[in-house]
């Protein structure tokens, strides 16, 4: 199975044991919207988890915006929702999937392989008269035991260290006018890591909303190969998870995450800042 599963594929299975529902609603400058619009209304069973409270460790000095959590509160946060080595998640947002994308990736990164982010989201599972409610799910916990995949992940000092060598192919998944630093709406400074290419992570889905397939998603990196090591990155890290996503779905195999992303590479005093379009596909 792929890491998209759709919303039939969910109503079929929703209510079998070994399935938890992971709501992941979030909107970033509105805090508390998405526990809100859980706690109105959400798919049968699904537990909530909070991009900042849950899936983040508190802002520091550096780190960015949403800073990876601490793995030992992570797993005790997942065991208590009743996520445990053999469950399997489906994890769902209204945000394009990007809030879903980053609870895949952590599960990923803590060797949990179960997991799916749910094709179009809430707003669709609704259109289509499947069933929602307002009940909360009693939480019976499990035991969830980490197994952290390193090699997903890296550090800031590795991404300068990679900058102007041919082994690197670096990726900045925010819209073109922030890579391009055109406008920052978010972050202290306008630009891009020197070498970046941009693929915005909402051209991942098609115009119905829907997750492009894997052909589609391999045309939207042609040119980038495969077997050279890709790092992501975004504002702050959980952007870029849907395109983390998207780079597995098109057969990159040697994909990782710069969990701190743009927000945290600006913190250093002296890191280089690119403006405008690289002229063609090169490697950091």
């Amino acid at each position: 199975m792929n890491n998209i599963v759709s919303l039939k594929w969910l109503l079929a299975r929703m209510y079998e044991s070994d399935i938890v529902i992971v709501d992941c609603r979030f909107q970033l400058g509105k805090p508390t919207a998405g526990r809100e619009a859980y706690e109105t209304s959400h798919i049968p069973g699904a537990v909530y988890l909070d991009l900042e409270k849950d899936l983040s460790a508190p802002i520091e000095e550096h780190g960015g915006r949403h800073p990876l959590p601490d793995i030992a509160q992570l797993t005790g946060v997942l065991s208590r929702v009743g996520i445990g080595n053999e469950t399997r998640v489906v994890a769902y947002d209204d945000q394009g999937g990007a809030m879903a994308s980053r609870l895949w990736w952590l599960l990923k990164y803590l060797g949990h392989e179960a997991v799916y982010v749910l094709d179009e989201g809430f707003t669709a599972w609704e259109k289509a008269g499947f069933p929602v409610n307002a009940e909360q799910r009693v939480l019976i916990p499990a035991p969830f035991f980490a197994t952290v995949q390193h090699n997903m992940l890296v550090e800031m000092d590795e991404v300068r260290e990679n900058i102007g060598k041919d082994r690197v192919t670096l990726i900045d998944s925010r819209e073109g006018a922030r890579y391009r630093g055109e406008l920052e709406p978010i972050d202290r400074v306008a630009g891009h890591i020197p070498g970046a290419l941009n693929r915005f992570w909402a051209e991942g889905r098609g115009a119905d909303g829907k997750w492009k397939g894997a052909e589609e998603q391999e045309a939207r990196f042609e040119g980038l190969d495969k077997e050279r090591e890709t790092i992501v990155y975004c504002g702050s890290g959980v952007t870029a998870c849907p395109n983390v996503l998207a780079l597995e779905e098109a057969g990159f195999s040697k994909v990782r995450l710069y969990a701190g992303s743009w927000s945290d590479w600006i913190s250093y005093e002296g890191n280089p800042i690119g403006t405008g379009d690289e002229e063609k596909p090169s490697h950091v």
